[in-house]
């Protein structure tokens, strides 16, 4: 009896550590197991992920999502909220991109907020005070605020390679503080439109990191800051890969001397006005926040946007 009982334990031990070996946000395939799209939806909907048992999460959202939770198994309920949440076809946008459609269409701009606050914030524009039910129904009222019929335009459509697409930084970087690796939040500061297809809104947010530091030094060495611009979110709430190419650089420096030569100019040129003479420290890289500047896609990218021409 008791070596039964030890080896269920073992075993119960095993098929723990096997669970804790695959990461919980993907699988070995690459696919998002049930518990890491839970947590996605989650983030996207709240901002964080939720605690308690994986049943009692899944209800939560539901009831909040769509007014009720629904009868079935586990898995496939998880698989039609992050559908319903995060997935844009022709047919059917998301709740992502309603909310996107919503809020660009009558701010012209969008938020990165998450879902449950955005709803909000634009109920309490529009209403003076946020609604009661289900998000779902709330979407749907502020939909028929903003578009005729609460019908608007969803269509696939390319970017194409090397389109040019102006961001500003959402943080301060400084070659004194910043540290390889760090994240770099990026804002899109126009829109891009294509052939009448709204794909890449004011406001939309991007990411990038650090990836060279050094320090200013003596004899008027200035600072070196290097950032890689990686990507950008679609109207679609898709990835959409980017870069600092030479297109942009050409653009950024147009900019910068449109501008004066200033905050633009150093990300491409490094500091302007150097101080030479020995024993003159160089100058330290500085990027102020909501610094603006260039960058283009790496690849053609076909996603889904919102018709507004």
């Amino acid at each position: 009896m008791i070596n039964k009982k030890i080896t269920a334990i073992i075993t119960t031990l095993m098929l723990i550590i096997s669970a804790l070996a695959v990461p919980v946000f993907a699988q070995a395939d690459g696919q998002p197991t049930v518990i890491g799209k839970l947590a996605v939806i989650e983030r996207s909907v709240y901002g964080s992920t939720q605690t308690g048992a994986l049943a009692d999460r899944i209800n939560k959202v539901e009831e909040d999502i769509y007014g009720a939770k629904v009868q079935d198994a586990l898995l496939p309920r998880v698989d039609k909220l992050y559908s319903h949440v995060l997935e844009t076809s022709d047919q059917s946008p998301s709740m992502r991109t309603k909310l996107n459609a919503v809020e660009w269409n009558l701010t012209h701009r969008v938020s990165d907020s998450p879902i449950k606050a955005r709803i909000e914030s634009l109920e309490t524009t529009m209403n003076g005070s946020p609604e009661t039910g289900s998000m779902d129904s709330r979407l749907t009222k502020l939909l028929k605020l903003s578009y005729t019929g609460g019908q608007f335009e969803v269509a696939a459509t390319t970017i194409p390679k090397d389109t040019l697409i102006k961001i500003k930084t959402l943080s301060t970087l400084n070659s004194k503080t910043s540290k390889v690796g760090d994240s770099v939040a990026l804002g899109i500061a126009e829109d891009v439109v294509i052939d009448g297809v709204l794909l890449l809104p004011q406001g939309a947010v991007g990411n990038g990191k650090v990836t060279k530091v050094e320090a200013a030094k003596n004899f008027g060495r200035d600072a070196k800051l290097e950032i890689s611009f990686d990507h950008v979110t679609a109207m679609d709430g898709s990835k959409v890969e980017t870069l600092l190419g030479d297109k942009a650089k050409k653009e950024t420096k147009s900019l910068a001397t449109a501008a004066g030569a200033s905050v633009a100019g150093m990300i491409v040129l490094g500091p302007v006005g150097i101080i030479g003479g020995a024993f003159v420290n160089g100058k330290e890289a500085n990027i102020p926040i909501g610094s603006q500047l260039y960058i283009q896609t790496k690849e053609d990218v076909t996603v889904y946007g919102i018709r507004v021409k």
